[in-house]
């Protein structure tokens, strides 16, 4: 027998998203997080939460990750270190659940980043818009066989677009938290969940 779950409306999640010096969760850093409430069932933009984050190794920064995101060494030099911030991202994500675009990445790099402090995983439910895109296609073809068979897009901005929502600059970590949010939201709708069990 299942455990009853929450109506999805009733939980908080926080959107998160992280920009960082590459894709190596074990040795590149963290340089920028930003963070949206989705709750009601509504994106609170009053409730941001964001900052640059200064990492032990300014040469960590790997050029390729550099032009997508903009942050040189330079600006992130007056920043806190992430092990700061944790407190401030902790409180928010044991509200309710993490909502993030690609958990296999945001979500190493957040849990490396407690663990390099000395701080325990929360372990809040984690809703990935990537595994609810690839659930909607999975969806779309059940409901008609006869559909053309497509992959869906996983990227951010391709998926939003696929869904007509309005394109807005890459590779800004609080930007992309309200992308990701805003996703998720057309996502739910699509796939007619009623509760955070459907979303995961």
């Amino acid at each position: 027998m299942l455990w009853p779950s929450p109506p999805w409306e009733s939980v908080t999640y926080w959107a998160l998203d992280l920009e960082t010096g590459g894709l190596d969760v074990k040795s590149d850093p963290i340089l920028a997080v930003g963070m949206v409430p989705v709750r009601g069932g509504a994106i609170r933009l009053a409730e941001t939460y964001a900052s640059l984050v200064r990492p032990d190794a300014p040469e960590g920064i790997r050029p390729d990750s550099m032009r997508a995101h903009h942050l040189v060494p330079h600006d992130v030099r007056e920043a806190p270190r992430i092990a700061a911030l944790l407190g401030e991202i902790d409180l928010r994500i044991r509200e309710g659940a993490l909502l993030v675009h690609n958990a296999a990445v945001d979500v190493r790099f957040l849990r490396r980043a407690y663990r390099q402090a000395g701080r325990r995983w929360p372990g809040p439910p984690v809703v990935d818009t990537v595994a609810l895109l690839l659930k909607a296609a999975r969806r779309a073809r059940f409901v008609n066989p006869d559909a053309p068979e497509f992959e869906p897009e996983l990227n951010l901005a391709a998926a939003r677009r696929r869904m007509a929502l309005p394109e807005y600059a890459t590779h800004d970590a609080l930007i992309d938290a309200i992308a990701a949010a805003e996703l998720f939201l057309v996502l739910r709708r699509r796939l007619a969940a009623r509760t955070l069990r459907d979303l995961r």
